[in-house]
């Protein structure tokens, strides 16, 4: 089963943090990333910008509407995506709860829609 792993930061981890430790902390979670990719659990993945870049559309009164910033209720943002392969959602969990990012914000993990990721995948094929 393939899933996606929708990585979190809380800003508070960050504050204080020297470049030193932020590398550190970086290399430690591309260090797992291997781990899964030895183990062919390692799919894919992005880093995302600060949430500050991020934009947010919404249908208001049957027109677009464009707002800074993801505006959530939480100090913690999403940080970056990791696509995963899987025998099920408690594999998933197994493998996700041994990586370093963990510390620094929770990791949200969701099976992939097969089904519709099918028909997307038909329709990008039918372009090209």
């Amino acid at each position: 089963m393939r899933f996606v792993c929708l990585g979190y930061y809380d800003e508070a981890w960050m504050e204080g943090k020297s470049e030193e430790e932020l590398s550190a902390a970086m290399e430690e979670c591309f260090a797992y990333d291997d781990e899964l990719r030895r183990g062919g659990h390692f799919i894919g993945g992005q880093a995302l910008q600060h949430a500050s870049q991020a934009v947010t559309l919404r249908t208001v009164n049957g027109q677009v509407d464009v707002t800074d910033g993801p505006f959530a209720e939480t100090k913690e943002q999403i940080g970056g995506l990791l696509f995963l392969e899987a025998r099920d959602l408690n594999h998933a969990i197994a493998l996700i709860s041994r990586h370093p990012g963990i510390g620094m914000g929770p990791f949200e993990i969701r099976p992939v829609n097969e089904e519709i990721s099918a028909l997307i995948k038909e329709r990008d094929a039918a372009i090209q």
